[in-house]
């Protein structure tokens, strides 16, 4: 298992006021910020980022949203970290989300759900590596 993973607060959290309470729970929940900073994604981005899902029905949408506005990005670390921020932020609708769950305080709704985290160790070096270069990242053994 990974120590690492990739997270990212999205458009509807970071506009509606919650980057510090996202971040707040997430050094809560035992994480450890190896990089972190706030990004417009270009339409490219995100058409890029999310091409696993340009089959679906909502891609459109989602490249529209995370588009939208000011996300941001960060590299996590944690023992078992793609599972641990998983389990911190709770299921993609929030009204299905556990209690005390990111996504169930400050997501509004299954499209709009504050956060994105990876879902394998090999994703979350991917997406790490789409948006940090290993310059940007603070090296574990410090």
């Amino acid at each position: 298992m990974g120590n690492k993973t990739f997270a990212m607060i999205k458009p509807d959290a970071v506009a509606s006021g919650k980057l510090g309470k996202v971040i707040d729970a997430t050094l809560q929940a035992g994480f450890e910020i190896k990089g972190g900073r706030l990004t417009l994604i270009t339409r490219a981005q995100a058409e890029s980022f999310y091409a696993v899902h340009r089959e679906r029905p909502f891609y459109g949408e989602l490249v529209d949203f995370m588009s939208s506005g000011p996300t941001f990005v960060m590299a996590l670390e944690k023992d078992n970290a793609v599972q641990a921020w998983r389990d911190a932020i709770g299921a993609t609708d929030p009204a299905d989300a556990a209690d005390g769950t990111i996504r169930k305080m400050y997501a509004e709704n299954k499209g709009r759900n504050a956060v994105h985290g990876s879902d394998s160790d090999e994703n979350a070096e991917k997406e790490i590596a789409f948006f940090f270069s290993e310059a940007e990242i603070i090296a574990s053994n410090l």
